[in-house]
């Protein structure tokens, strides 16, 4: 469809309200339908143009309170989607029922193109404030659809292509709208069809995940047309309480419901509160046989329409007593899932960093270097629904004398060696977002006193300005020095820690983590799939102490990458090397092998009385020396067990399987097992 001018859209909308044909039917009937409740019901008048109306920050924030609870469940299904389209200038909007974006994923670099185009946090697109959109006729009717270009009723948003589905509570009512919209796009109408499909089947999982978070304690029916996706993607869900009547809904489940005994989905009194049996020819006594220890192609159920379907039916929690039952964890956003492999310490620290995310709390991470404090700071901005930028500084790494200049800018001229123009401060790039303070306890305590001013005031004097400009910044701050001792010493102002640490977050160090293996195959995962661990090296990794932490474990497997991937280059040689490659021991850095020999001793079969080295006693005396032959014997004897061998020693099997990989006794006794290297 051509771009129209401002005159041909006013024409061609007052044309439609006069009753005349509409040539070549180039609009879809959702668009006229809005068009004519724009003119008729809303009494807007085509001529009169408004631009995006932005709601006020303390409207926009009971907006995000009334809606929190769905924006958190959507959160990661949201990053997901945009993270499909990085790069094709797609901007995620979601709208509560009101019509007000609450939450909004998009590219910052073009912030302020998006705000003026109404494509932001805060933008109000109800069909009688901003005519005919996306986001105000799927309100309005209930159904996904695409307003592309010039079907939009006010002519300020034609250069928009938006496309909307909508998102139901479990009593299926329209709770959100889901909207995925380009600044600029295509002419062609068709070129959003993918974009609806997408936002579709994302709004659909946003339901079936908000349906899982709150129906933990009633049976669970999941439904899909396959087998195959039955488990992993379905297509529709409902919950049923103890008495086997309907008791939530998704959308799509709710249209099953409703075909099934031939109703109108929106009529939701006839489907909640309904016996199971009414919809299907099966009742709740058949649940169990429908749950997931039988193959999914064999749980067909039959709906009453005569449609067949495969269903998955998941228990409902045991109810514990109060004393025995644990408290309600709500799901980690996925940029917080990444930082735990399962350690228990971690998980309940990351799920308090959940609960404090979206506050505005300021934080203060404690951990030691290369713990992960900017990961984790990372992640909590990524939850906390904030629209600014995240904007780290680290204090210990600046110049004393450029760190005030770097933090609140300075005018034009404000020191010698400046930028002519002035510069920003990193305290106001972080407006609307999160300005991140590493090593907090290196700041100089003149600047902490700014500082103090800022977090007090919410303003920012730059250096030569007069007047001083508000700023709308969350502080997390992150220091590997206990700060309450620099307090102590003089070296830091009390009531600035004060200030930043209203809440407090140890991060543990990694030799204390139970995840160790976890995350260092999710490291490696991310630096390539065809890369593993083999077991000598697996147990050379577990059993270092690592004083780097996860920044030393990252650096230890790129370089062991590095080394295990210098193989053939051409032929079928290098197809086996990128296919799977297998990191040893060898590929390990030298640092690492040279902690194990000290760790390992000067003779790790050095034996005293308590040892429990019978066998060997009686073979012919106490060894006295490490070497290859009196390893060899040792595992020999254990018939290559190395569990065996390390509880005679006294030692670890980490330790055991380090010198039998050093010695390279596993290639030379793979007959001590019936493939190959010795047992556990």
């Amino acid at each position: 469809m051509p771009p129209q001018s401002y005159a041909s859209h006013i024409k061609e909308i007052e044309a439609f309200g006069l009753g005349q044909p509409m040539h070549g039917g180039s609009r879809d009937e959702a668009v006229l339908d809005s068009w004519r409740r724009c003119l008729d019901h809303h009494r807007l008048d085509p001529a009169r143009t408004c631009e995006a109306v932005i709601v006020p920050e303390g409207q926009l924030r009971q907006h995000r309170e009334e809606s929190e609870s769905l924006i958190r469940i959507a959160r990661s299904g949201l990053e997901r989607l945009y993270q499909q389209l990085k790069g094709l200038d797609y901007v995620l909007l979601l709208a509560d029922r009101h019509g007000v974006a609450v939450d909004f994923l998009g590219r910052e670099a073009a912030s302020g193109d998006l705000r003026r185009a109404g494509l932001y946090l805060g933008a109000e697109w109800r069909e009688d404030r901003a005519g005919t959109s996306a986001v105000g006729a799927c309100l309005a009717t209930g159904d996904a659809l695409t307003v592309h270009q010039s079907d939009h009723f006010d002519f300020t948003h034609t250069r928009l292509s938006c496309t909307a589905a909508p998102i139901y509570d479990l009593r299926g009512e329209l709770a959100a709208v889901l909207d995925l919209s380009q600044l600029r796009s295509p002419e062609e109408r068709a070129s959003q069809g993918l974009a609806l499909n997408l936002v579709v089947a994302a709004a659909r999982r946003v339901e079936l995940a908000n349906l899982m978070a709150q129906s933990r304690r009633d049976w669970v029916l999941r439904f899909s047309q396959s087998p195959d996706f039955l488990d992993v993607d379905p297509d529709a869900a409902i919950a049923l309480d103890a008495h086997g009547r309907i008791n939530a809904m998704t959308h799509a489940g709710a249209r099953l419901l409703a075909a099934a005994a031939r109703l109108d989905w929106r009529q939701r009194h006839a489907l909640i509160g309904q016996p199971l049996e009414r919809f299907f020819q099966f009742d709740a006594r058949h649940l169990p046989s429908l749950r997931a220890d039988r193959p999914a192609q064999q749980r067909i159920v039959r709906a009453c329409d005569g449609r067949v379907l495969f269903a998955h039916a998941i228990e409902p929690m045991r109810v514990l007593s109060p004393a025995s039952r644990p408290a309600a964890l709500a799901p980690l956003p996925s940029a917080l899932q990444m930082l735990s492999a399962g350690d228990p310490a971690m998980d309940a620290l990351l799920h308090k960093a959940a609960r404090l995310a979206p506050q505005n709390l300021p934080i203060l991470v404690q951990g030691e270097t290369g713990a992960g404090k900017e990961f984790l700071a990372r992640a909590i901005h990524g939850a906390s629904g904030r629209s600014g930028a995240f904007v780290a500084i680290n204090c210990a790494a600046i110049p004393e004398s450029l760190l005030e200049s770097e933090l609140f800018g300075y005018l034009p001229g404000s020191w010698t060696g400046g930028a002519s123009k002035g510069r920003q401060g990193l305290i106001e790039a972080a407006h609307r977002g999160t300005l991140f303070l590493d090593e907090i306890g290196d700041m100089p305590l003149a600047l902490q006193a700014k500082l103090l001013r800022v977090l007090s005031e919410s303003q920012v004097l730059p250096l030569g300005a007069r007047e001083p400009r508000t700023v709308d910044i969350r502080v997390l701050s992150a220091s590997h020095r206990p700060l309450a001792e620099l307090v102590q010493s003089g070296q830091f102002r009390q009531d600035l820690l004060y200030r930043l640490n209203a809440a407090e977050l140890q991060l543990p160090p990694l030799r204390r983590r139970r995840d160790l293996g976890g995350m260092m195959d999710r490291m490696l995962a991310e630096l390539g799939s065809q890369y593993s661990l083999g077991e000598a090296a697996r147990a050379m990794l577990l059993a270092h102490p690592w004083p780097g932490n996860l920044r030393e474990l990252h650096n230890v497997l790129r370089y062991a990458v590095a080394l295990c991937g210098d193989g053939p280059q051409g032929g079928a040689a290098a197809w086996e090397c990128v296919r799977e490659c297998v990191i040893e021991p060898a590929h390990l850095p030298d640092s690492l092998q040279a902690a194990d020999v000290l760790d390992a001793g000067p003779s790790m079969l050095q034996i005293d009385g308590t040892a429990g080295l019978d066998a060997a006693d009686s073979a012919g005396g106490r060894l006295q020396s490490g070497t290859a032959v009196e390893l060899e014997q040792l595992l020999a004897q254990c018939h290559g067990n190395v569990s065996e061998v390390a509880r005679r020693l006294g030692v670890s099997r980490s330790t055991v399987h380090r010198r039998i990989q050093r010695l390279q006794l596993g290639v030379r006794h793979a007959s001590w097992s019936s493939s190959a290297g010795p047992r556990e």
